[in-house]
């Protein structure tokens, strides 16, 4: 095995391994419409109120705002598979919260401050 090939197994199987829990409490995601059902709530009762859900049922995201790059949330079944999302390079600009990839685009930090709120308590 090549030394760069090596090195390169090396680093990335503790992030590999880090999706391994994918049957504990704490691994983030579970039931998709529930957690955008939950999101919208929260969001909602946090006055985020130009949050919409958007796309077909099995890919719905949520979108906040109208701009050309409004921050989105795109769910996951586990946090496993939201880090995976980002190693096969799909996550630039996401921040990573549970089962959710947070892509924050133009959001202020005051918008986005109750949208990771409300992820983290999913």
């Amino acid at each position: 095995m090549k030394p760069s090939v090596l090195l390169l197994s090396i680093v990335l199987a503790p992030a590999l391994l880090a999706g391994c829990s994918l049957g504990s409490e704490d691994a983030g995601g579970g039931n998709n419409v529930d957690d955008r059902t939950a999101t919208m709530t929260c969001l909602q009762d946090a006055g985020v109120d130009n949050a919409r859900l958007v796309g077909a049922d099995a890919e719905q995201k949520i979108v906040i705002g109208d701009s050309a790059d409004a921050p989105r949330i795109k769910f996951f079944l586990t946090a496993g598979e939201a880090e995976a999302e980002q190693f096969q390079g799909r996550g630039e600009g996401a921040e990573q919260i549970g089962g959710t990839l947070l892509y924050v685009g133009d959001g202020s930090d005051d918008q986005l401050e109750p949208v990771e709120k409300c992820l983290a308590d999913l």
